[in-house]
C-alpha cells in the first residue's frame, strides 16, 4: 500500500479494501537517502496500527540495496541501506522486512550468495533489531539476480549466522517466471515439496499473490491481475486453501492503475472468492 500523506495513511489504505495484512515501504524506494522517521509520524503509525485489527505487516526493502555486488563500495552502501530498513522496522514495530537477495553481477552465483549471506551478518550485527525477521524473496531470475532458484536461498540462509532471523517470502510470479509449475496440480504439489525439501515450510513467512504476464520459464518479471496472466485461478485457488500456508500472511503486488485501490478490491475480492471465504 502507498504511504503518500504519511506512513499511518498505509494502514487505512489496507482497511479500505478489507485487507488484513499490509505491505509498504517505510521510505523512497528508489533513493539511497531516507528521510529520518520523525516521532510523530512514528507515533501515528503505531496508533493506527494498534486501531486497526491487522493481524501482520511487511516492509519491502529499497530496490537499489544489491548484498550480492562484487563492488567493495557499493556492497558496503548495501548494507548500510540494510541496516537502515531494519531500525525503521523495529522502530515501527513491523516485524518482516521482505528483501531481494541481490544480483552477482557475473562473478558466479555461489560466490553472490557467499557475499549475500555474509552482508546480511553484518546488517543483522549492526541493526541490532531483534524483532525483526528478513525474508529472503524468490526472484523471476532477470541478469544475475539470485533466488531463481530454491538452492540459491537456501545456500544464503545456511551462511547466515542467526539463521533465526531469516526466512522467505514467496512471490508466485516471480516462481512461475524462474520455471516452477503453479499451474498443474501435479506441478503444485512437486514444487511445494521440494520447498520443503530444499528450504522447509516452516520458514516461509509470507507469500506475494501475483499472476504473471510471461510465461513459466520466462524469467521476466511482470505482475498481472489474479486470473488475467498466464497462471489463471487454479494456483491461487489451492494456496488459499492449503492448510498448511492457512497461516502464512498473503499480499498482492499487483498493477495499482489510476485510482490505487479499485484493482485491490476486484483482487481480493476474486481470492475470496476462490478461497471459499464469505
Amino acid at each position: 500500500m502507498s504511504t503518500a500523506g504519511g506512513l499511518a495513511n498505509a494502514v487505512a489504505r489496507a482497511l479500505s479494501v478489507r485487507s488484513r495484512v499490509v505491505q509498504l515501504f517505510t521510505r523512497n524506494c528508489s533513493q539511497w537517502k531516507a528521510k529520518p522517521l520523525a516521532d510523530p509520524e512514528v507515533g501515528a503509525y503505531r496508533a493506527a496500527w494498534e486501531a486497526s485489527g491487522l493481524v501482520s505487516a511487511a516492509a519491502h526493502d529499497s530496490y537499489l540495496i544489491n548484498l550480492a555486488s562484487p563492488d567493495a563500495a557499493l556492497r558496503e552502501r548495501s548494507i548500510a541501506a540494510l541496516v537502515e530498513e531494519l531500525r525503521r522496522c523495529e522502530t515501527l514495530g513491523i516485524p518482516y522486512l521482505v528483501v531481494h537477495p541481490g544480483a552477482h553481477v557475473g562473478s558466479g552465483v555461489l560466490d553472490g550468495c557467499d557475499r549475500a549471506a555474509e552482508a546480511l551478518n553484518q546488517a543483522l550485527a549492526v541493526a541490532h533489531a531483534r524483532h525483526v525477521m528478513v525474508l529472503l524473496e524468490t526472484v523471476a531470475g532477470q541478469g544475475t539476480t539470485l533466488g531463481r532458484r530454491f538452492e540459491e536461498l537456501h545456500r544464503i540462509r545456511d551462511r547466515v549466522e542467526a539463521k533465526d532471523r531469516v526466512g522467505v517470502c514467496l512471490d508466485t510470479c516471480h516462481v512461475h517466471a524462474a520455471g516452477y509449475d503453479l499451474v498443474t496440480e501435479r506441478g503444485w504439489e512437486e514444487t511445494f515439496m521440494e520447498f520443503d525439501a530444499i528450504l522447509g515450510l516452516e520458514i516461509l513467512r509470507w507469500i506475494h499473490l501475483n499472476d504473471s504476464k510471461n510465461e513459466r520459464g520466462s524469467r521476466v518479471d511482470r505482475h498481472e491481475h489474479i486470473g488475467r496472466g498466464r497462471l489463471g485461478t487454479e494456483p491461487f485457488a489451492r494456496i488459499l486453501r492449503d492448510p498448511r500456508l492457512h497461516a502464512v500472511p498473503k499480499t498482492l503486488e499487483t498493477p495499482k492503475g489510476r485510482d490505487g485501490v479499485v484493482m485491490d478490491r476486484r483482487n481480493l475480492s476474486l481470492l475470496r472468492k476462490l478461497a471459499d471465504l464469505r
